[in-house]
């Protein structure tokens, strides 16, 4: 099985991944791994990559760009891909290459994709937590910094869908935004008037709020942490006029009774900034 065509819509271009790639690696090495250069620089190894535990798989276009950058003849053969569940003990990829560069970018290589294997592994648990409602489960802007773009790519993977990259693509007006234009059909006229082209919601904190902002016009409204029953009680007085967003707090145990109110949208923060990284080991076979 390969990436399917929607993933591979979200990988970032190569060039993209080579700049990322190489900022990591000059973190990491600097001048040089004076470790590695124990090893006789002409040595050539195979490694091979499983997992200890079950994941979803994220973060293989990474692994292998930082060996082809040290090594270009360096070639790896992948089992599972982006996207996919793995299982403890699994046999992911193998490595061959010159020994220097393995071991120089082992670290790196890892800490892609162990990091993005487990925010694709988090967003695969929210995704099966409301499996077979019509809801849309999106990332937000918490990301750790550096990595937005991987790991909206990692949510992806895991089944989960993107908010706004950052402030240049959506205008999400928030309470402070609010406060500052004076009021939300204030806020909202001023969004208009940029003839930004680019999708518009605001943030309400309570059904008085939310009325304003539909008789305002408001397309898409993002609800801060109203209870289940005021969440039920925001559907109801939307009448499908407007999309609406639940967001504040949502974690594994309360997303799907929030699903069940008839939210359009719920968007969790902790896709992207609590994530744990895969237990994964990559095993040096020899020459």
């Amino acid at each position: 099985m390969t990436l399917t065509t929607d993933l591979t819509s979200f990988l970032p271009e190569p060039a993209v991944i080579a700049a990322q790639v190489a900022a990591a690696l000059a973190e990491d090495v600097g001048a040089g791994d004076l470790t590695a250069a124990l090893i006789p620089a002409a040595q050539r190894t195979r490694a091979e990559l499983i997992t200890r535990e079950a994941a979803t798989l994220c973060g293989s276009a990474w692994f292998e760009m930082v060996f082809k950058q040290l090594d270009s003849d360096c070639r790896v053969s992948w089992a599972a891909h982006d996207g996919e569940r793995i299982a403890p003990g699994q046999h992911l990829c193998t490595l061959e290459g010159n020994t220097r560069a393995v071991l120089t970018g082992e670290r790196t290589a890892m800490n892609y994709l162990q990091m993005l294997s487990g925010t694709a592994t988090r967003a695969r648990q929210f995704a099966d937590a409301v499996a077979g409602l019509p809801v849309r489960v999106l990332d937000t802007r918490k990301t750790l910094p550096g990595l937005r773009i991987q790991q909206k790519y990692a949510v992806r993977c895991g089944g989960c869908d993107n908010h706004r990259i950052g402030l240049f693509d959506m205008i999400l007006i928030k309470e402070n935004h609010i406060v500052a234009a004076g009021s939300i059909s204030a806020a909202l006229a001023a969004a208009r008037a940029l003839n930004a082209d680019v999708a518009i919601e605001i943030e309400v904190e309570s059904l008085a709020e939310m009325a304003l902002a539909l008789e305002a016009g408001a397309q898409l409204i993002l609800l801060d942490n109203f209870s289940l029953a005021q969440l039920r009680e925001a559907v109801k007085l939307n009448g499908g006029r407007a999309q609406l967003e639940a967001s504040g707090n949502m974690n594994l145990a309360t997303i799907r009774a929030v699903a069940e109110t008839g939210v359009n949208r719920i968007s969790v923060g902790g896709l992207t900034k609590d994530v744990t990284a895969v237990d994964l080991s990559l095993r040096v076979m020899g020459g």
